[in-house]
């Protein structure tokens, strides 16, 4: 039995990854810093050993995987490279071994990838094609990240992070795709791109990993996605949208067009403009790979959402706490609007808290400060967590907001501000790319406390 053991295992991807090669019969072992649910659960679930003691002797007669959380100045990397370890980094590894012969359907862009991914797959699996996927998330629809699937269709998750410490080059090139969807493209992973031109020039490379008769899914109007093609593009282009130029895709309030023909209405259960335009980027590319428009669109209603994308994490007090992974902010401004949107069709609509979390490489460099004030503009309160070791000063970046905002320097001060701030009927809309130390779990039984006490 061939053997792997993954360093860096805890991570959604190099997890998923983990899963596919139990799956394809390898055993398979990793370890990393810390893990935590759900990828802990999904590990163990699948009977992988993990272990944190990450300066314990490599394993001799395994091949050692190597996620791009790994740094040169490792122990454990000082270990690899002085051996005879064979070794390759996550995405080659899942290029080389599972995506060779598979029919790919990639799904690439700043925003959106996780939700779009996990459409298309549903879509494609509503249509009987039993696809294979890896996912940057937790689909609802399936309750696991990855899994191998049992047709040659493979939906994958296309990031444009760099590789390994021995491979800059972005994740996606490895990845051999017959179809992509670009949903957008700005600027971000600052601590691995100097500028939007460098992440421009990685996405081109991925272009030319298309086939003639691939095809391209694109949205429209997006100057940094037409500069991408302008430096070269072999395949097909259907472009998407809600603007009068989105030919074939066209999205006119919930009302679908294609090649100018009313399909239908996106269902009600896709809530937010952006999510409902990940839906039709998802519709395009399943066509592409065999399902009809209308069978997708009937599809879509069933799709039940992503953990950690606007996730309802519970009700206590007449309080709702919900979970969503924004940390960018264009992701903050739709994700704050999609849950404006769902309140407007409760009688009970209360007040609107966010709470940020600015815990991205990029985020905490500071780069996108001068944007924060109005992405977070459309709630009635925030509360901003604000460590002492970033590398810009929130009151500064965000006075604007005036009294709206409560900044707080540790995890437990934010429990403590949003608990003094919450009332009945309340949405607290928390916005981090991490675990944010538990906290909304820890919200939910402050609450429940605060409740017991007074009853």
């Amino acid at each position: 039995m061939k053997k792997i053991h993954i360093l860096g295992i805890a991570g959604t991807f190099m997890g998923s990854l983990a899963q596919l090669a139990k799956a394809m019969g390898f055993e398979v072992s990793g370890r990393d810093l810390a893990i935590y649910p759900p990828m802990s659960d999904q590990l163990a679930q699948a009977g992988i050993p993990v272990q944190t003691d990450m300066n314990a002797p490599l394993p001799q007669d395994a091949e050692i995987i190597v996620g791009n959380v790994m740094r040169r100045d490792m122990p454990v990397i000082d270990e690899l490279l002085s051996g005879f370890f064979r070794y390759r980094s996550g995405p080659q590894w899942l290029g080389e071994e599972v995506l060779c012969d598979k029919f790919v359907l990639g799904v690439a862009g700043t925003h959106g990838k996780t939700t779009t991914s996990s459409m298309l797959a549903w879509i494609l699996e509503q249509a009987g094609m039993a696809p294979g996927f890896l996912i940057g998330g937790v689909p609802g629809n399936f309750g696991v990240s990855a899994r191998l699937g049992e047709t040659p269709f493979f939906v994958i998750e296309a990031d444009e992070y760099d590789t390994a410490f021995f491979d800059k080059r972005s994740k996606f090139l490895h990845y051999r795709p017959r179809g992509v969807i670009l949903n957008n493209l700005e600027f971000d992973h600052a601590d691995i791109f100097p500028d939007l031109a460098a992440i421009e020039r990685q996405f081109a490379h991925f272009l030319r990993l298309v086939p003639n008769k691939g095809l391209v899914v694109m949205a429209d109007a997006t100057p940094a996605l037409e500069r991408v093609v302008e430096q070269g593009c072999w395949s097909p282009i259907e472009r998407f949208g809600a603007r009068d130029s989105a030919q074939p895709w066209r999205l006119v309030g919930e009302a679908i067009w294609l090649e100018g023909q009313h399909l239908g209405d996106m269902p009600a259960n896709i809530i937010g403009r952006h999510n409902r335009l990940n839906a039709l980027a998802a519709l395009a590319l399943a066509r592409f790979a065999g399902v009809p428009p209308e069978q997708g669109l009937n599809a879509l209603a069933g799709f039940v959402g992503v953990a950690r994308r606007l996730q309802n994490r519970g009700t206590v007090a007449g309080v709702t706490v919900f979970d969503d992974f924004a940390h960018h902010p264009t992701a903050i401004i739709e994700t704050i609007a999609a849950l404006r949107e769902q309140q407007s069709a409760s009688p009970h609509s209360g007040r609107l808290i966010a709470v940020v979390d600015p815990r991205s490489n990029t985020m905490r460099a500071g780069v996108h400060q001068h944007q924060l004030a109005e992405a977070l503009a459309g709630a009635d309160l925030v509360v901003f967590h604000s460590p002492a070791n970033l590398g810009w000063s929130p009151r500064e970046a965000l006075a604007s907001l005036g009294t709206r905002i409560r900044f707080s320097p540790t995890v437990d001060a934010v429990l403590t501000d949003v608990l003094a701030l919450a009332q009945p009927d309340d949405k607290i809309l928390v916005m981090s790319n991490g675990s944010f130390d538990g906290v909304h779990q820890r919200l939910l039984d402050a609450l429940a406390a605060r409740t017991a006490s007074i009853g």
